[in-house]
């Protein structure tokens, strides 16, 4: 029924959890013996947990300004056709089955019957269609992870309970991707307005999830109850609480003193500390994510290539890693994470050491010569650039790092700090800057289309704005692959490639730390924000 999407990632579920296993027989990659504790008896129903948020959340996963701040909250309060299942595989949500057609070109779900929006309206196979033919797909309203759905031509209402996606080519990460941040809008409420209905964005939006919004406060806090007409479980917890807390050291001294339940540890240099705590666990979680440093591909300076070596070259990436995150990561030299073990080429790990005289020489074969003050020029010009720094985890430190080890050989790099939201709308949205550091974190499968297509520049995921005919060739023959082993040979190619070209300059693979109270149970072992698909199933133990 599912077909061979769920065939591949049952393969991958069991790559990594072999090397799971390695890594706890090592130690090596482990935060420490610190693990949430065994449940002593059964699920209890009751209580409230806390989880904190780096920003206001836009409650609406399609909108462009929904980032990191706003898919923990989405996850628990949108349903997606489909959902990252506990083996990481896609797995059923508001679709209960689906087929693929033998020509690979178009996919049919079966949706649940008798689901209901939170308002008492019934849900159908209208609303899937509204969301991706009246939302995704238009070009002009820019939401968020259009590009992942580039081979979608239309979606087709077969009946109230049945939705084809026809598609332009094969596409053998659909079901991933419709797991991912792909909340179904309600088409009732939105029809008019479906990106920027402030009452539904910033208010009390109508949704599927096993809780609802009961409370947005601006700048404090999001409270969710349970939604008494999900289709699921009546979930445990009475209520969800997501607190606005910016400063990551903030969220650590809430943990310590209880009044947050669960979090990323972004600050791994708490990790100690936290350990030592009574009544908290700390866990290591893999994770589908790396860092990245984006050079604005409008500024002529970063268009060569041996420019992007160079600073590859120059950053002391395994410092970093040491610093900042505690030895918890591991060097970045393409866009597929250790995690995706089964397409994962280890063999590029050590394409770029550390090495500023080659970095030195690699700018000047570019024609940046030192001055008289060791600054390299070019044309009577100064390397020098302002990068654009969101207060988010660990993105400050890095980049004050960033900055040390560019000076080294020439380059001066001045840093502006801002504000997250305000970065984001700077940044991501207008893509009105010159250099910048973030990451993505993405679905279970090899395929980054929507981070490196040329479709994607200047409006979708590709931050720097990169566009390669051949990259572009490589990310379709990945997404239209079917056999698993063609999407291996695809993807190990595509690796190289963007190790040499390097659209993004990238710099390592993090691991998750995640921070929990020892009453939380049934917190399945994912990475956060997957584990927020099954919060219906957490819940608190009596003390």
């Amino acid at each position: 029924m599912v077909g061979l999407a769920r065939t591949y990632f049952r393969l991958f579920a069991l790559v990594l959890v072999a090397t799971l296993v390695l890594s706890a027989c090592t130690g090596a990659s482990q935060p420490g013996a610190s693990t949430a504790p065994s449940a002593q008896s059964g699920p209890v129903a009751g209580g409230t947990v806390t989880i904190p948020i780096g920003a206001d959340p836009t409650l609406n996963p399609w909108s462009p300004n929904a980032f990191v701040e706003s898919l923990f909250i989405n996850r628990v309060i949108f349903e997606g056709i489909t959902k990252p299942g506990k083996d990481l595989a896609p797995a059923p949500d508001l679709a209960e089955s689906w087929t693929i057609a033998p020509d690979g070109l178009s996919w049919t779900f079966k949706l649940r019957s008798g689901v209901k929006w939170s308002d008492g309206q019934a849900f159908s196979a209208d609303d899937v269609a509204f969301t991706f033919n009246d939302i995704v797909l238009k070009p002009d309203l820019g939401a968020q992870n259009r590009a992942s759905y580039a081979a979608v031509k239309s979606v087709t209402v077969v009946d109230p309970n049945t939705v084809r996606f026809d598609l332009s080519r094969k596409f053998a990460a659909l079901a991933s991707f419709l797991a991912y941040n792909a909340g179904i809008l309600p088409k009732h409420v939105l029809s008019a307005d479906p990106l920027k209905t402030t009452s539904f964005n910033k208010g009390v939006p109508v949704s599927t999830g096993p809780y609802k919004v009961e409370k947005y406060t601006s700048g404090q806090s999001v409270s969710l109850v349970r939604n008494e007409n999900y289709f699921g479980p009546k979930p445990y917890l009475d209520k969800v609480v997501f607190t606005v807390v910016p400063d990551p050291n903030t969220q650590i001294a809430q943990a310590l003193s209880g009044d947050i339940s669960i979090m990323i540890l972004d600050n791994k240099a708490a990790v100690d500390r936290v350990k030592s705590a009574s009544g908290l666990a700390v866990v290591s979680r893999p994770l589908v994510q790396y860092y990245w440093l984006a050079l604005n591909q409008t500024d002529q300076r970063f268009t060569d290539v041996k420019v992007r070596q160079a600073f590859v070259q120059a950053i002391d990436r395994q410092a970093i890693i040491k610093s900042v995150e505690l030895g918890y990561g591991s060097i970045a030299n393409s866009p597929i994470t250790p995690a995706l073990a089964a397409y994962y080429d280890p063999s590029l790990a050590s394409k770029y050491p550390y090495d500023p005289q080659k970095a030195k020489d690699l700018l000047a074969q570019a024609g940046w010569k030192p001055g008289a003050d060791g600054v390299l020029q070019k044309d009577g010009k100064a390397f020098q650039f302002t990068m654009d720094v969101g207060q988010r985890g660990v993105l400050e430190p890095v980049n004050a790092l960033i900055q040390q080890d560019l000076k080294k050989v020439g380059v001066i790099v001045d840093l502006n700090t801002m504000e997250w939201n305000a970065y984001i709308q700077k940044d991501v949205v207008r893509r009105e800057y010159t250099a910048t550091v973030n990451w993505w974190t993405y679905p279970s499968d090899p395929d980054v289309f929507p981070y490196y297509h040329s479709s994607a520049a200047g409006k979708g995921f590709n931050i720097p704005g990169y566009q390669d005919p051949k990259l572009d060739d490589l990310l379709v023959q990945g997404q239209s692959a079917s056999d698993l082993e063609a999407r291996k040979a695809v993807y190990k190619q595509l690796q190289a490639y963007t190790s040499e070209t390097l659209p993004y300059l990238f710099l390592w693979y993090p691991q998750e730390i995640d921070v929990l109270s020892s009453s939380l149970k049934g917190v399945p072992e994912l990475g956060l924000r997957d584990a927020m698909h099954y919060i219906g199933e957490w819940w608190l133990a009596k003390k």
